[in-house]
Parts: structure tokens; C-alpha cells; sequence
């Protein structure tokens, strides 16, 4: 399946020139990590899609937010992450574009993708690496049965941790299959 500017666009509430700059790296993603099946697909650009709020954020917006507090040790949430040093919550915040987060995360991802991430978190900031952690984040979880399957719900929440958005994923989702030639 040859993913488009249109359908990144359409998929994941993309502005053209970012579902131009995404559509070659979401297609190198989806190969390497095997996201092939169209619902798979759909689910994989509209989660990714509201995630990095229509492709614009590789890092999440800090303030910190009493929620971004709590990734702070030594807070379970924190401990939940992996997250044991003084800073670990900022440092290791949402990256990529399906926001890999915590320490723990980002070690695996590290490893994943043989990227030094526990020094250079940044890495997944870059376009290319945001793309392929998202591929990982994916595979690695696998998410794949639970697209396929059509568990969207279950699949936000895995992603999530809840159903935060679930209104636009779900729109997004819509729209990716109908960018797909599935509606």
C-alpha cells in the first residue's frame, strides 16, 4: 500500500506541507514494522495523527501540568515509567510521533532502534526518528492485532492509557479510511 501525502493529510489531520514532509517516512515506517492491512494502516496514521496533533509535535507541550508532574520520582506514575532520577519526568516526556514516554520506554525504543536516546531524548524530535519510534512503538506493543481487529477503543487505550481524545481519533479514523478506499 503506497501511503500519500493525501491519505497522511486525510489520515492523520495533516497541513499539506507536513503530510508531504510525513507520507515517505509513515511508508518506510509501516514496511519496516510490518503495518500493512488497511485497517491497520488507518488506525496506525489516526492514532499517530491526534497523538502529534495532526503531524505538528514530535515532543510534547511541557509546562509541567500536575499530570506531567507526576512522571516526576518518586511518584508511581514515575515508577510506572521507569523514571528514577530528579528531572527523568521533563527529560524523557513525550517523543516521536505516538509520544514515547518515560525512561523505560525510551530504553527499549533505544535499543529498538539503535539510537543513543538516554543521552539525545531529542533524537525522536527529528522527523525520520519520530516516524520509525511510532513504527516500533506499534510492533513492539503489538498493536497490529488489535487494529486489525477493529478494537479501536481497546487500541487508544493501549496507546493512551485512556481514551483521552477518543472523538478525534476516532474522526481521524474515519477519514483514513475513507482516504484508503475502505469508506
Amino acid at each position: 500500500m503506497i501511503i500519500t501525502p493525501a491519505i497522511v493529510a486525510a489520515g492523520c489531520g495533516a497541513v499539506p506541507s507536513r503530510a508531504t514532509l510525513f507520507a515517505p517516512l509513515m511508508q518506510l515506517a509501516c514496511e519496516h514494522y510490518q503495518i500493512s492491512a488497511p485497517l491497520d494502516v488507518a488506525a496506525f496514521l489516526a492514532q499517530t495523527g491526534h497523538e502529534s496533533q495532526g503531524m505538528l509535535f514530535t515532543k510534547e507541550l511541557w509546562g509541567p501540568t500536575a499530570a506531567q508532574r507526576a512522571y516526576e520520582p518518586p511518584s508511581q506514575k514515575a515508577s510506572d515509567l521507569g523514571n528514577t532520577q530528579p528531572g527523568d519526568g521533563e527529560r524523557f516526556c513525550g517523543r516521536g510521533l505516538i509520544q514515547i514516554t518515560g525512561r523505560r520506554n525510551y530504553t527499549l525504543a533505544a535499543i529498538g532502534l539503535d539510537l543513543d536516546l538516554l543521552n539525545h531524548p531529542e533524537l525522536l524530535e527529528q522527523p525520520a526518528n519520530a516516524a520509525m519510534s511510532a513504527g516500533w512503538f506499534w510492533f513492539n506493543n503489538k498493536l497490529s492485532a488489535i487494529a486489525t481487529a477493529g478494537n479501536f477503543v481497546t487500541l487508544t487505550r493501549r496507546i493512551n492509557g485512556g481514551t483521552n481524545g477518543l472523538a478525534d481519533r476516532q474522526a481521524l479514523y474515519g477519514a483514513a479510511q475513507k482516504a484508503l478506499g475502505m469508506a
